[in-house]
């Protein structure tokens, strides 16, 4: 039984009849019910695979993840996924690595899904047109921006925090209680991504304060992933204990440094004061709890959807949304040892 055979039985044509199994609403409900009446008295199986090569685009939004088993990321697919539920759209993902290119992956995913839509959730900071270019659906990067690419802001949507204000306001935060000796741990300073604008952000606060640079107060993880920064940390430890605090531009990183530190016998926050970016759910429940500038989790999934569907529905144009951080004050914090105050 073929859908030719419902379309001669019914009197109608093969249009219809995929218009109907597609539940398109310009069909009028009689023709409607003369074809599922059809349907149901020969018993026609339709085939999934012929109705989707039938449709030039489908209902669905697809999500590529740049940084899979990154915990901040996690939270944010758990959000976006639900908006999207909430619409009454399916969603399609797609995680690759940190070194991966989501440009790539999701102008396959458009071609083989047949999407209509794009959310980048984590990815590159420096897109060119031409990159772009391979796109043919709207797209929202989400939790980033392009900050070091050349693209017309009219080109894509984005939902992002100001990575270099947030780690600018994470060092104020340690040299207002007066640490001077503050080390940096992020995946490297030149990534044109995070890493390289919050670590600027964390050289302009010190010299705000007057404070050098001081290199041996870098740690380098090379990546984002909590094993590769604890074994930074552990290393930084055998060389260099001359430091008060440290600020670390993700939560999960944090979480790595208490541990290391803990293992070197350096107590937190009384011998080292630590800070962070994120606010992904496990730093609640470290010892003590994290200090970090939590990022609204829910809301960035959750615009980002919104963003996309009303660019979709021609509702507005393409936009770029910065929101805020909000400090939660955990335990990680003290004044540095020995510090004697001046009223």
């Amino acid at each position: 039984m073929t859908i030719k055979d419902v379309a001669e039985y019914s009197g109608v044509s093969i249009t219809t009849i995929s218009r109907v199994l597609n539940n398109h609403p310009d069909v009028r409900e009689e023709v409607r019910a003369k074809v599922l009446k059809a349907i149901e008295e020969l018993h026609y199986v339709p085939n999934s695979s012929a109705r989707d090569l039938s449709k030039t685009q489908t209902d669905t939004i697809g999500v590529v993840v740049r940084g899979a088993g990154n915990p901040f990321l996690n939270s944010v697919l758990r959000s976006i996924e639900t908006a999207v539920r909430k619409a009454n759209y399916s969603m399609v993902m797609c995680q690759i690595g940190s070194s991966e290119d989501e440009i790539s992956e999701g102008a396959s995913l458009v071609r083989s899904k047949r999407l209509k839509g794009l959310i980048f959730l984590g990815g590159r900071f420096d897109y060119t047109p031409e990159q772009i270019a391979t796109l043919s659906v709207p797209f929202v990067c989400c939790t980033y921006t392009n900050s070091f690419g050349s693209l017309n802001r009219k080109a894509y949507s984005s939902v992002y925090i100001d990575d270099y204000a947030e780690a600018f306001r994470s060092v104020k935060t340690l040299t207002n209680l007066g640490h001077k000796k503050i080390a940096v741990l992020l995946g490297t300073t030149c990534d044109r991504s995070i890493s390289e604008l919050r670590f600027k952000g964390y050289c302009d606060a010190l010299e705000s304060e007057g404070i050098s640079l001081d290199k041996n107060l870098i740690i380098e993880a090379k990546s984002f992933h909590i094993d590769d920064a604890f074994k930074a940390v552990e290393n930084f430890l055998k060389k260099n204990k001359d430091f008060t605090a440290i600020f670390s531009i993700a939560d999960a990183m944090g979480i790595a440094a208490i541990k290391a530190l803990y293992n070197a016998g350096l107590k937190v926050p009384e011998d080292c004061s630590l800070i962070s970016i994120d606010g992904i759910e496990v730093s609640k429940y470290t010892i003590p709890t994290l200090t970090t500038f939590v990022q609204p989790i829910e809301k960035m999934g959750r615009y980002a959807v919104e963003i996309l569907l009303d660019v979709l529905n021609n509702n507005r144009g393409n936009c770029q949304l910065k929101v805020e951080t909000l400090l939660r004050e955990g335990g990680t914090l003290a004044k540095p040892k020995n510090l004697i105050f001046t009223p």
